[in-house]
């Protein structure tokens, strides 16, 4: 019998989820702005920008380790953290302080990322109940809707330092219910012996990435998308403006849609979502690449996203229910995130040769590594059990 768990801290880590997207969402429509503020060129704000994953991935490698059995603690402490690399954020200026702000805001925002996940993946195996899909809909949710909003702030005259200020504020007060349950994870550290063991750490590492390596083939798709879709139906479908800065929104919005609904299917197999996301994902952004007309390149995000969003959820899902210490469910996001390195590399590198559309188009090479997993877990239905210690089954005192 499963431990009750109360639905606050569930819905405390949806709430969260949410914000810390609606702070992605500001950032992405701030950009105009910080631009102008740096007299920057496009180019030199491009390479400024990857200080956010150059610094996530070693933070969400590191991390990983430390949150084992404290997540939510490390949960407060990582997001407090990244509340102050916000702020930092709105005071600077310059391209050098910029990029140091960011580095510290990719970092802390890396590490809440590995700790939302692990804190995750406790509350669905103590309380039985799926949340993962839940959580990761929250943010694309909190995306395509901060980033209108900011754009009207902008042209109202807020200053991009005060709607910094509030996003920090408001991740700040979103994390405050979880005090309750960060407490707990130090007395149960303290008192409860059957709290969880550490994993066996090589074979966590393994095991977790190759299963990160198949989120980071949905993740390579998702950025191009976020990327690139907007510059392709504008150059290459003749859409206006306004039609083609919708491709992100219609994309994500799928992408809710489906999390959502599979919320409420869980007994779908992640071998069946994996096969899902390689021929309706990855077929319908190939679609939308090669697509004659800006509607049906629309229709094939909108494909896409409604494919791909359930798995990356479920596989940290999975992840989780294998590993009781939540060290396996970080090992898969900081290998899937090295795919938000790849892609913009992979498709620039694609550019020199081809057409932004074929380019984009040979990124349907994802399904291969799907499609093969799907296969494999078919053939060999044990492939995925890691040689990791289990968190012990907790009875209720009846």
């Amino acid at each position: 019998m499963t431990q009750h768990v109360s639905s606050s801290p569930r819905a405390a880590l949806v709430v969260l989820s949410g914000t810390w997207g609606a702070f992605w969402g500001t950032w992405s429509a701030l950009l105009p702005a910080v631009l102008e503020r740096a007299h920057a060129t496009p180019g030199e704000l491009g390479l400024v920008l990857t200080a956010v994953p150059l610094g996530a991935i070693p933070a969400m490698a590191l991390v990983g380790r430390i949150a084992v059995g404290r997540e939510h603690r490390v949960l407060l402490l990582t997001t407090g953290a990244l509340a102050l690399g916000i702020v930092a954020l709105s005071s600077v200026s310059g391209l050098g302080g910029l990029g140091v702000a960011l580095f510290l805001v990719g970092a802390t925002s890396g590490a809440l990322d590995v700790c939302l996940n692990a804190a995750t993946a406790r509350a669905e195996r103590i309380s039985g109940r799926p949340l993962f899909q839940a959580v990761h809909a929250a943010f694309p949710v909190a995306v395509i809707t901060a980033a209108p909003l900011t754009g009207l702030a902008r042209q109202s005259g807020v200053s991009i330092a005060t709607v910094l200020l509030l996003c920090a504020a408001a991740l700040l007060g979103s994390a405050l219910p979880l005090l309750g349950q960060a407490a707990k994870d130090h007395a149960r550290r303290h008192t409860d012996p059957a709290a969880p063991a550490a994993p066996h750490w090589r074979s966590a590492w393994l095991w977790g990435a190759a299963v990160g390596v198949l989120g980071g083939c949905l993740l390579v798709v998702e950025n191009a998308v976020e990327q690139w879709s907007v510059l392709l139906l504008e150059q290459d479908k003749a859409a206006s403006v306004v039609l083609a800065s919708a491709a992100p929104a219609v994309y994500m919005a799928a992408l809710t849609v489906s999390r959502l609904v599979v919320q409420r299917l869980p007994r779908l197999r992640t071998r069946d979502l994996s096969v899902l996301a390689a021929v309706g994902g990855c077929g319908g952004f190939a679609w939308a690449a090669l697509a004659p007309t800006a509607e049906a390149s629309l229709a094939g995000f909108a494909v896409s996203g409604l494919a791909f969003g359930p798995l990356m959820p479920a596989l940290l899902s999975h992840a989780g229910q294998q590993d009781a210490s939540g060290y396996t469910v970080s090992v898969v996001s900081a290998v899937s995130y090295g795919a938000f390195l790849i892609s913009p590399l992979l498709v620039g590198s694609l550019t020199n040769w081809m057409s932004l559309p074929g380019a984009l188009a040979c990124l349907a090479v994802m399904a291969l590594p799907l499609l093969g997993a799907a296969v494999g877990a078919k053939v060999r239905p044990d492939w995925r059990q890691p040689r990791l210690r289990h968190e012990p089954m907790q009875r209720s005192p009846s």
